[in-house]
């Protein structure tokens, strides 16, 4: 069984429940299962055959949804891209996937045609038209189609590929430690039985309502919002960007039973509103994950609103997630929870031996989750995966009980809002301006965000400002990755190799 599949036994099964709700549109399985058709014999007319890569490059709309699961439906595989990413940014992910077919908003296209020459095996733009872009001449263009035209052809009927549970599904890029994204792949076994697991474990059924308000481009969105309540015959309330005041009316209006966030958007919920009760009474679960939800923000939540907020951890080589707290029994704050079916989690040292309850080691995964390797990146795939083991990098440890607590990162990464960020990405970008001679960057606790990025660097120039730089980051890097804050120094702390000590910048922070 595969994502794609899955949905069309639904649809059979419940043609007229109602599979997502956009703005006021209300579409039925069964309407949906044959615009995917529509969209995958569409593809396969443009010569998209099984085993190529197509790029989704969309925000939370039905054309997001359409478009992965009919890429699915041919076979293909899906890199789904942050829309919002810089042209070098995108550039990148395109040329290092080998993308075919991009399926991408028109506001975006004339960035992908400066583009071109550097993606070699780009073929194909198809268009999504937003209501913002009124004109559309590229489309007179052989290689680029609009949405539309892909599905108005009226042949329904569609032959399955055969399908190995082996065969990537998704290609997720994720930061990588070297400034430079890494690809996991994710088969065909690993997003099918990661959204059945996350639907049997959360309970999610036919009857719930699920706020899709995170991107689905992100894998948290991807499997708990978006593939888990489609397998059972629920219905996704997308939302094409969070905000409070919608989210309260949505959730009032149709109904919502199940939110997914990030702490991020908790905060804001609770700044926002602390009279909605009663506009989220059919809420019977919040799930947090994407960043440590600080205990006090969870409780105050709860209290206002009167829902359980259940707290997880995943990663996008585990398609994404590995543990989560129970909803059936206790759920202890602070902690990740305990193993999902399918999935095992342990606690080792520095040579792979597992430590004894409480103590703090390494977190590694098994199970059919878990990714096959890093796109084109063998020995990064070699370090990840161990005998099996999955090696997240993130330092935790386990009570008595089975229950997870995630310590601190063992990788420097930082998470603003959710998102994921490395220092050296930001590094990288600052060193390339011409004046800047050093730079260390770290993650500071942040209120709203979890986190923020400072950085302290050192300069040719002293004419050149904090804003000079800031402004920089900005046409290199997205806005998530953009620093709260630059500091500049005469010279940064090392030690006797010359290595820059960010251990030592942080306890003087912290000291301060």
């Amino acid at each position: 069984m595969n994502l794609s599949l899955q949905l069309h036994t639904t649809a059979k099964q419940y043609p007229e429940k109602i599979a997502y709700v956009f703005l006021d549109e209300e579409v039925t399985y069964a309407d949906l299962d044959t615009s995917i058709t529509l969209f995958a014999n569409g593809l396969k007319r443009l010569g998209v055959q099984k085993g190529d890569h197509i790029a989704l490059l969309l925000g939370n709309s039905p054309h997001f949804i359409i478009g992965l699961y009919g890429a699915l439906r041919v076979g293909a595989t899906v890199i789904p891209i942050n829309p919002t990413y810089t042209k070098g940014e995108i550039t990148y992910v395109l040329q290092n996937s080998d993308a075919k077919v991009a399926i991408t908003l028109d506001l975006l296209v004339p960035l992908l045609e400066e583009m071109k020459a550097e993606i070699s095996a780009l073929e194909h733009l198809v268009v999504c038209e937003s209501s913002l872009q009124k004109e559309h001449n590229f489309l007179s263009s052989n290689d680029i189609h609009s949405f539309s035209s892909i599905v108005q052809h009226q042949d329904v009927t569609y032959k399955f590929p055969t399908l190995d549970e082996d065969d990537t599904a998704l290609i997720l890029y994720t930061s990588g430690t070297t400034g430079k994204p890494k690809g996991a792949m994710l088969t065909q076994k690993n997003v099918y039985q990661n959204a059945k697991d996350v639907a049997d474990y959360l309970s999610i059924n036919g009857e719930d309502r699920v706020v899709a308000a995170l991107p689905m481009f992100h894998v948290f969105c991807l499997t708990v919002a978006l593939n888990a309540p489609l397998m059972n015959g629920g219905t996704v309330l997308v939302m094409p960007k969070f905000s409070p005041t919608i989210f309260f009316q949505l959730a009032e209006e149709k109904r919502a039973t199940i939110f997914a966030g990030v702490p991020t958007m908790y905060n804001f919920l609770l700044q926002s509103n602390k009279g909605a009760q009663e506009k989220v009474k059919t809420l019977r679960l919040c799930i947090s994950g994407g960043a440590s939800m600080p205990v006090a923000l969870l409780k105050e939540f709860e209290k206002q609103f009167g829902v359980v907020v259940a707290e997880g951890y995943g990663l996008s080589e585990a398609s994404p997630v590995t543990c989560f707290n129970p909803i059936d029994k206790e759920r202890k704050p602070g902690s990740i929870g305990t193993s999902i079916m399918n999935v095992e989690n342990k606690v080792v040292d520095e040579i792979g031996r597992e430590v004894p309850v409480g103590e703090v080691g390494e977190l590694i995964v098994k199970g059919a989750n878990v990714m096959k390797g890093y796109y084109k990146l063998p020995e990064d795939t070699a370090h990840a995966l161990r005998d099996g083991w999955l090696y997240t990098g993130d330092l935790a440890r386990m009570d008595p009980e089975g229950y997870f607590y995630i310590v601190d990162r063992k990788k420097d990464m930082i998470i603003v809002g959710g998102y994921n960020v490395y220092p050296r990405e930001v590094e990288e970008v600052l060193y390339s301006h011409p004046n800047v001679v050093e730079v260390a960057v770290l993650g500071v606790p942040d209120p709203v965000f979890g986190e923020q990025i400072k950085c302290y660097v050192v300069v040719k120039d002293a004419a050149v400002s904090e804003q000079d730089l800031l402004d920089y980051c900005q046409l290199h890097l997205a806005k998530y990755k953009i620093p709260s804050s630059i500091t500049f120094l005469d010279e940064l702390p090392k030690n006797a190799t010359g290595k820059i000590l960010r251990k030592a910048l942080r306890k003087e922070l912290l000291g301060k």
